[in-house]
């Protein structure tokens, strides 16, 4: 509750409840430029503010939702977003995860398939002779 209390300034809150909601959802998905991963809504940074009043300011002018996300990642690019969109670009940080636990299984699964199977030879009588031999000098 005390970040929150940090972000948004009275002064910056819209009149109109339904679009300080929306701004407030907006701003909790956008990242804040100078803090480490925290959104704009709970940094109290004058970037974070600057990014709170742009929100506001697209919002009043009549813009979507995304058509806000889309002008804010055009000015700041992908990684003001803080859950950006899975693309082509990225597509290896999203799957990078999965393929490596599917790897490792497999990895796992082959060396432990490949133990059980294995099989134990056993001495020869000439060897077992050999041993028991070398055993008793």
């Amino acid at each position: 509750m005390a970040g929150a209390a940090l972000g948004v300034e009275p002064e910056e809150r819209l009149e109109d409840d339904a679009l300080e909601a929306r701004a407030r959802v907006i701003s909790k998905q956008v990242r804040c430029m100078v803090c480490d991963n925290q959104s704009i809504d709970d940094s109290a940074t004058d970037l974070a503010k600057e990014l709170r009043l742009v929100v506001r300011e697209r919002l009043v002018a009549g813009d979507t939702n995304a058509e806000v996300f889309t002008y804010i990642e055009s000015r700041y690019g992908e990684f003001a977003l803080l859950k950006p969109k899975m693309s082509g670009r990225n597509l290896v940080l999203w799957l990078l995860p999965l393929l490596g636990l599917v790897g490792g299984g497999a990895i796992a699964y082959y060396f432990i398939k490949k133990q059980k199977h294995a099989q134990v030879e056993t001495l020869s009588q000439e060897e077992e002779a050999r041993l028991k031999a070398l055993l008793e000098e």
